[in-house]
């Protein structure tokens, strides 16, 4: 049967539950079981489809075509384990689901209510679809105290009741801060963000606490005795250099062992933590360095482009070498004068992103890319946007730009209206909604023998994960490839444009689909590996 593992978080946000639930799956996987991670967000959209990346981070994508929270990227990444439809739930979805059932009389004309409806659904997701899985690990979004939480935080208590006791533990990470003035740590915010959980009827197993410093072993004996947890079951978890370090630190905290103990595994698996010891020293012990240039518009907010980072980083591993990665708000590109920073840089990147604003100033970075013969890789957008550099630049294409901008004639990027997916067809229009009507997950591509995009898949037949509304107007095809722009990787029936490269340039790819969703700390996705690889050929 398996055991669930549920990850609730106090204090504050964004103090690492992602990164605490997919350390432990990987410590998990590291003895030798199977895991799987979920997501609860308490938020009424349907999905993070429509919303803006300030707001919450990227849209991470999953194989099955499921925009979901960033955190299931980080899932993937520490366990290799795909995730799909059924790990990522909001109160939208549930409360859809309920209303649907409503409708539809299966309520039997009852009165519908948070408790039991809402709970119910909210428990059906967590259970069902765990066949053969050792552990499930269900990571509440928000923290402790929201009002949009609480029908989770009750369906997880029902679960804690209705579940033997051994197939059950609550995980519940808090803020323990260092107050500078007071020069010392204070543990009153996590006594009440467990009094909160408690109140609800939750009783922690384990508290994972955050800090800046070591907590001393008199404030874990307070922290313990105050919150009514062994002190063993009090893991400190610093701040370390690189995210994939927190397995090994988890571990040597005793953060999986007081884990399997609350529900009386006595003999786990031995721990084997060979490959992640390889990556952090690859991420500490680099052999040289390059600056990469990412051109976007949601620059403010590193989340925004949270797996774009992490496949840098990744590129960097294969290559033993460290990405210092240099954020350009395309907004203040105006002009081609206006070029400083990018000159001292060893490869540009422009990646994918929606709408008008800073849509030029990515072009001006994709044109100095190409003029001075400095490894780019587009994604997505930053593909289209390439293509229109061409369009205007060398095909001399009057007023070529993307429907999606601009309206002319000469789009050489247009609206994706009908396409299939498993022999199944998809047709949209400028009328349908925006949320869920994309090219979504997985599909396959084409990849021309003896080309670039070849050589470093060394495949002719690829699957990537795709998030976009918009195509290359192949119309325009044999216009662009006249002038230099190769269409090296399309869809299996020739009509969609996947890969683009150019000619005489020495490392000039632009992909329509989103490769850092598949990269992996131990596997480099090939496009980063290839796209450092040649930014270090160039580096000045």
């Amino acid at each position: 049967m398996t055991r669930y593992i549920f990850i609730t978080g106090g204090v504050a946000s964004s103090l690492g539950k992602g990164i605490a639930s997919a350390a432990l799956g990987a410590l998990l996987q590291s003895r030798g079981y199977s895991v799987k991670l979920r997501k609860l967000d308490p938020y009424l959209n349907v999905d993070p489809g429509t919303m803006s990346p300030y707001q919450h981070g990227e849209v991470f994508v999953t194989e099955d075509g499921t925009e979901t929270d960033l955190d299931l990227g980080h899932y993937e990444r520490f366990t290799d384990v795909n995730s799909s439809v059924q790990d990522n739930i909001t109160t939208g979805q549930i409360y859809n689901k309920v209303i649907e059932r409503e409708r539809r009389g299966d309520y039997l004309g009852g009165t519908v209510q948070i408790i039991p409806h809402v709970t119910d659904q909210i428990k059906d997701f967590i259970v069902n679809n765990n066949k053969g899985v050792d552990f499930c690990l269900c990571e509440i979004g928000g923290t402790v105290g929201d009002i949009e939480g609480l029908p989770f935080f009750e369906a997880i208590r029902q679960l804690g009741n209705e579940l033997p006791t051994s197939k059950t533990c609550f995980i519940h990470l808090t803020l323990v801060p260092y107050i500078a003035a007071a020069g010392e740590v204070k543990t009153k915010p996590t006594q009440h963000s467990v009094k909160e959980l408690r109140s609800i009827g939750i009783q922690p197993d384990v508290l994972v606490c955050r800090s800046e410093r070591d907590i001393d072993r008199s404030d874990i004996k307070k922290i313990a005795i105050f919150c009514n947890v062994s002190e063993d079951s009090v893991i400190q978890a610093p701040d370390v250099s690189t995210i994939y370090a927190t397995p090994k630190i988890y571990m040597n905290n005793g953060f999986d062992t007081q884990v399997l103990k609350s529900m009386n595994i006595k003999k786990p698996g031995k721990i084997n933590l060979r490959k992640w010891n390889k990556v952090v020293n690859s991420i500490n012990n680099p052999k040289a360095e390059i600056d990469i240039a990412v051109v976007g518009k949601y620059v403010g907010l590193k989340d925004a482009y949270k797996s774009l980072t992490e496949a840098l980083t990744h590129g960097g591993i294969a290559n033993d070498a460290k990405v210092n990665i240099h954020w350009i708000d395309s907004e203040i590109i105006k002009n081609k004068k206006n070029m400083n920073k990018l000159k001292s840089m060893s490869g540009i990147l422009v990646p994918g992103g929606f709408g008008k604003r800073g849509a030029e100033g990515k072009i001006l970075a994709i044109n100095f890319a190409r003029i001075n013969k400095i490894p780019y890789f587009g994604i997505c957008f930053g593909m289209q946007l390439a293509v229109i550099e061409v369009a205007r630049n060398m095909a001399k294409i009057k007023n070529a730009n993307s429907s999606e901008i601009s309206k002319t004639k000469n789009s050489v990027i247009g609206l994706m209206t009908e396409w299939e997916k498993d022999h199944k067809k998809f047709v949209r229009d400028n009328d349908s909604d925006y949320g869920g009507t994309m090219r979504l997950g997985s599909y396959p591509g084409l990849i021309k023998s003896g080309s670039l995009a070849h050589k470093i898949y060394k495949s002719i037949n690829i699957k990537e994960r795709h998030r976009h509304r918009y195509e290359v107007n192949t119309n325009f095809k044999k216009e662009l490839e006249k002038h230099g722009l190769k269409f090296t990787g399309m869809s299996p029936d020739g009509l969609l444009t996947e890969i683009v490269e150019l000619k005489n340039h020495p490392w000039f790819i632009g992909v329509q689909f989103h490769p850092e969703l598949k990269s992996r700390p131990f596997n480099p996705h090939p496009l980063f590996a290839s796209f450092v690889k040649a930014s270090m050929n160039n580096k000045n």
